[in-house]
């Protein structure tokens, strides 16, 4: 089982939220996922950012793969948060 670390998009019409999720790359993109490691609400000014560090280490170590917009929050926000 190839596990990826992605985006899962909540919330309305032109108001998108998402959830950083660990999940099987074959599963749909809003679809199960095996854990939430985080939150990205980019419509706020700044942008929202909540991850759970520890998490994402965690699963990165076990072979995980980041998308490539995952890859970016975390260079740009993990070392902040």
């Amino acid at each position: 089982m190839a596990v990826k670390v992605r985006l899962s998009r909540a919330g309305g019409r032109h108001r998108p939220f998402y959830r950083v999720v660990v999940a099987d790359e074959r599963a749909p993109r809003d679809g199960a996922f095996l854990e939430l490691v985080g939150t990205y609400d980019p419509k706020t000014d700044p942008e929202q950012v909540n991850l759970k560090t520890d998490r994402i280490d965690y699963w990165l170590s076990k072979g995980a793969k980041p998308s490539q917009t995952v890859a970016e929050i975390i260079r740009r926000y993990a070392k902040n948060s």
